[in-house]
This record gives C-alpha cells, sequence and structure tokens, in this order.
C-alpha cells in the first residue's frame, strides 16, 4: 500500500516520464507541482516508491523512471476515472458511415488510428485470420527506437503477437497488457491496448495498439473507448 501523496507523486512521474522520455527529479517535480513538501521531502517519497517496486533509478544521481507496477498505478488509477470522449470523435463516426466495404474500413481505420494515436495499430479480422498494420511512420519516431536493440525487439514481439493474438483472451471492454504483463515474448518494453469491435455486417475483430511502455495511455484509452461507443451504434 502506498499513501495518497505518494500515489499523486507516483501519478506525476510517470505523466511526466512519458511527457519526456527521460528520468524525473524531486527538482523538477517541486517547480511544477504542489505537494505541499519540499524537494528532500519528495525525494524521500521517491526512495519510498521505489523501495516498494513502483520506480526504478537508471543512475546513481539520476531521477526515476516508473517500472511496469508503476505503469499499473498509474493506468489503474485512469480506468477508475470517467475518461472524457476523444476529441475527433466526429471523424470516427463520419469514416464509419461513409465506409461499409469491410476491407476499405479496416484500412481507413487503422491508418486514422495510427495517426492520432503514434502507435502501431494492428486490425485482426478473425473470422478470414487476415491482419492490417499501420503507424511504422508515427512510431519509430519515439525515441526508443533510436536504439537498435529496441527495433529488433519490437519486431520480434510483434512476430510472436501475430502468431498468438489469441492469447489476449479479449471478450469485452479493453485489455491492456504492460511489459511482463503480455502473454508474449520479446515484451518487456512494451505495452498493448486491446478490444474486441465489431465491424459492418457483424465481423468479429481484434483491434491493438502496440507501443513502448511510455505510450500516453490517457489519450489512447480515450481513443478506444470512443471507438468502441461509436461502433455500437453502426
Amino acid at each position: 500500500m502506498i499513501t495518497e501523496r505518494q500515489g499523486e507523486i507516483l501519478n506525476r512521474i510517470v505523466q511526466e516520464y512519458i511527457e519526456l522520455a527521460q528520468p524525473i527529479s524531486s527538482q523538477l517535480l517541486e517547480k511544477k507541482y504542489d505537494f505541499g513538501i519540499c524537494s528532500a521531502s519528495i525525494r524521500i517519497e521517491m526512495q519510498k516508491l521505489t523501495d516498494k517496486g513502483f520506480l526504478y533509478q537508471p543512475h546513481t544521481s539520476a531521477g526515476r523512471v516508473p517500472t511496469d507496477k508503476g505503469y499499473r498505478f498509474f493506468v489503474d488509477n485512469l480506468l477508475a476515472q470517467e475518461i472524457s470522449e476523444f476529441n475527433d470523435i466526429f471523424e470516427l463516426e463520419d469514416l464509419l458511415k461513409k465506409e461499409r466495404d469491410i476491407f476499405k474500413l479496416a484500412n481507413k481505420l487503422t491508418k486514422f488510428l495510427a495517426e492520432v494515436s503514434s502507435n502501431l495499430v494492428i486490425l485482426h479480422l478473425l473470422e478470414r485470420d487476415l491482419f492490417w498494420k499501420e503507424g511504422w511512420e508515427e512510431i519509430l519516431k519515439e525515441p526508443e527506437f533510436k536504439e537498435k536493440d529496441f527495433l529488433s525487439s519490437f519486431i520480434r514481439f510483434l512476430n510472436s503477437f501475430e502468431e498468438d493474438i489469441e492469447e489476449l483472451k479479449i471478450n469485452s471492454g479493453i485489455k491492456i497488457y504492460i511489459g511482463r504483463e503480455n502473454p508474449f515474448s520479446k515484451a518487456k518494453d512494451f505495452s498493448i491496448i486491446s478490444s474486441k469491435c465489431y465491424l459492418p455486417d457483424e465481423e468479429e475483430a481484434i483491434l491493438s495498439l502496440l507501443g513502448p511502455k511510455r505510450m500516453a495511455y490517457d489519450r489512447n484509452i480515450s481513443l478506444m473507448n470512443t471507438l468502441i461507443k461509436v461502433m455500437e451504434k453502426f
């Protein structure tokens, strides 16, 4: 268990790390947020969060980075809140209204989602066992992919994902797998947000956003929730 203040600090660290892609220091937190305590006290709370497995310190003098447990706390906190609808809901509705051809819709939908999420998007038509993939251009801009080994791991993870997609075990709603929670190999550095959905003529599909653990969970959860609601209308 962690205190309310530790939870606030942890959520801010995850938010800042997602945005900045660098370890977060107590000095940065003190400048940007009012926790009612000084930088030294924030540092003590960060050490407690580290001892409890929510954060880790990549270097002795560096700030802190979320662990899988830290990301999970952040995501569960998001899911417990009322997440607002995605801003481009009308664009989604327009796309689903205009395009009734299932193959063209799959192509356009994955492209749209890749652009707005900056993640790799995979749409799998279950009955036909067909995959659509979009988003390489967007995801390769993420700083993690400057490391050659990271890209190689992602490709191996992606191959494992496509081969064993039934391991996601999605019945309804959104499933989120973070790092080692993933049921796939080579997945410790990556996250998946997945949902089952229905395209025209009740065509069953699994739609997934894949990317580094440092993904914009709030935006992506909002996007997937909104998409599910919109699809239920058609």
